[in-house]
This record gives structure tokens, sequence and C-alpha cells, in this order.
């Protein structure tokens, strides 16, 4: 068995569950300010108050098989990401405290619900803004991390950054279509046909600047095989715009967010051609980087086992909490 290989599809996996579930969670944190009304903000909450903190059980299994299957790795890629790592993660905490102390107060609930907003809008950033830094490659001297503090900041990685909030607020938006009714629903529709038009314009605008930067990019994306792909993005890129267009206009419940999976489906899948072999882009590859084989065995026993609890006891949640959420609850 290949099992740095095996591990690479597993951290891969995680990180493309995490972006979806916990990617709808964010959208609708940045929303918040463009809802007003005390019972819409409150029916949008209750639609991630189930399901919100178990999606950042993929996040954590990402970057804790990163440190346990690929330490070398690990060991480049957060010093080259201190400051967006530590912002990120503060983030996420002031956002979870605002969830919980929302409830709880009258007087303070509108600080704590910028703080939710905040926390969701700077998370999305920084996430956004590494995938960037990260595509454009990371720095390496001598199996350890060459560059500065501040390499990560570049036109790219912040346009990689804005990126990400459109499409978090696309996954928001389509969620909120299938959890609400009425007035909010209706507004929903239109912001998710503003986020598709800039997610789609984004994803075209990183497929080109992206190889326009980087020759070994452009060489790996032009050339066979990835070229077979890569001159397939536009076709699937349309077929996905003019479906979700559709099904928005068609005011169609599910089809919206199942499009806005295709969308992040469809970036995973270029993502895995401009990086692979690579962890570290151009630099260390997997096998490089990776664990000894009796480690990644030892791991890969406990992960078979407790993977699948993690996939059942998440889909297990979803279903209990399916349908749509009203003020007294889900119906």
């Amino acid at each position: 068995m290949d099992l740095a290989l095996i591990w690479a599809l597993i951290l891969a996996f995680a990180i493309l569950v995490y972006v979806v579930l916990d990617g709808f969670d964010l959208g609708i944190g940045i929303l918040f300010p463009f809802f007003h009304d005390p019972t819409d903000r409150d029916r949008m909450m209750n639609s991630i108050a189930p399901v919100w903190d178990g999606n950042e059980t993929w996040l954590v299994l990402g970057g804790g098989g990163l440190f346990a299957a690929f330490p070398l790795a690990y060991a480049v890629l957060i010093p080259a990401f201190y400051p967006l790592i530590i912002a990120m993660l503060l983030a996420l905490v002031l956002r979870g405290v605002a969830f919980e102390f929302r409830v709880k107060t009258k007087r303070s609930k509108h600080f704590w619900e910028a703080a939710f907003a905040g926390g969701s809008l700077l998370a999305t950033l920084c996430q956004g803004t590494m995938l960037g830094a990260y595509l454009q490659e990371v720095s390496v001297n001598q199996r350890a991390y060459g560059g500065g503090w501040f390499d990560w900041l570049t036109p790219f990685s912040m346009f990689c950054g804005a990126a990400l909030v459109a499409g978090y607020v696309l996954l928001g938006s389509t969620w909120l279509i299938i959890k609400t009714e009425g007035s909010l629903q209706q507004r929903c529709y239109r912001i998710a046909y503003g986020a598709g038009a800039l997610l789609i314009a984004a994803i075209a605008t990183v497929s080109l600047w992206l190889p326009l930067q980087n020759t070994e990019v452009a060489q790996r994306w032009f050339s066979f095989p990835g070229a077979l792909i890569y001159w397939t993005v536009p076709f699937l890129l349309a077929t996905l715009a003019g479906a979700l267009f559709w099904c928005l206009y068609r005011r169609r419940t599910h089809g919206p967010y199942l499009l806005s999976l295709g969308f992040c489906l469809l970036s995973a899948c270029g993502f895995g051609i401009t990086v692979f072999p690579y962890i570290v882009p151009r630099n260390i590859t997997l096998w490089e980087a990776a664990a000894p084989d009796s480690s990644l065995l030892f791991m890969l026993v406990g992960t078979a086992i407790l993977l699948p609890m993690i996939i059942l006891y998440t889909s297990y949640a979803y279903w209990v909490f399916r349908g749509k959420v009203r003020d007294e609850g889900y119906h």
C-alpha cells in the first residue's frame, strides 16, 4: 500500500468536507449584517445551531492528520502561515463565544452579533488567503521554512481570500434557502445570484492568474494529462453556472446548494492538479514529508475505525435536524 498517498487522500477529504460543512455556517455569519430583522437573525442562527460546532471536527482532523502523517510539511507550513493561523483560530473562538452569549444577553446582543459576523468574516479571509499563498509556493530552506513573516501577503493570496468569502456566502445563502421560508428565503435567492456570479468570476480569474505567474503551474496545466482536465474547466464551470442560475430562477430548494457543492468539488480538482505530488508546492513531495510507514499504518488502523463513526454521527445529526426551521424549532 502507498500509505503516504492514502493519508493524503484522507486529509484532502477532511479539508473538503470542512469547506463544505463549515463553509455554509461561516457564510451565514458573513451574511448576518445584511439582515436586520431580529426574527430573521434568530432563524439564521437556529438553522446552524445543531451542527455548527460539529462541523469544525473536520478542521481538527485535517490539522492533526497533517501533524501526524506529514510532520515535515507541518513544520514548514505552520511557520509560513503563523499570523493567519493565529488570526483564524482567534476568530473561530470569538465566533463560538458570540454564538452562545448572543442567546443569553439582551443589553449586549448587538455586540455579540457583530462579533459573530466579524469572526466569521475574518476566519474566512484567513482561510482563503492561506490557500492562495499555498498555491503560489512556500519558500523552503534546508527542510525548514525559509521565508519571512509576511510572505503570504500578496495580491493573489488576498484575491483568493475574497473569492472564498463569495464561495461561503453562496453556500450560506443556499443553505438558508433549504432551511427557511417566506421573505428570508426570497432574499437568500437574490443573494445567491450575486454570490454565484462573483464566485464564477473568481474561479475563472484564478484559473488564468495562477499559470500566468508561475511557469511550472502553466506547464502542468497545459501539458498532457493536466490539459485534458484544465480545458474542461470552462465547460464544467459554464454548466454549473447555468444550472445554478436556472435553479435560482425556478426557485428550487435543494438544487442551488447541491450545485454550490459542485463548485467546491471543481475547485478541489483544480487544486489537486496544481499541487500533486507535492504537499509543499514545488518543494516537498508527499513521500518526502511522510512519517515512517509503521506510524502511518498504526494511525490508519485507528482512522479506519474513527472516520466512519464521525461520518455516521455527523450524518445522523443532519438527519435529525432536517426540514425547515421556524421560531418554534424544526418541523
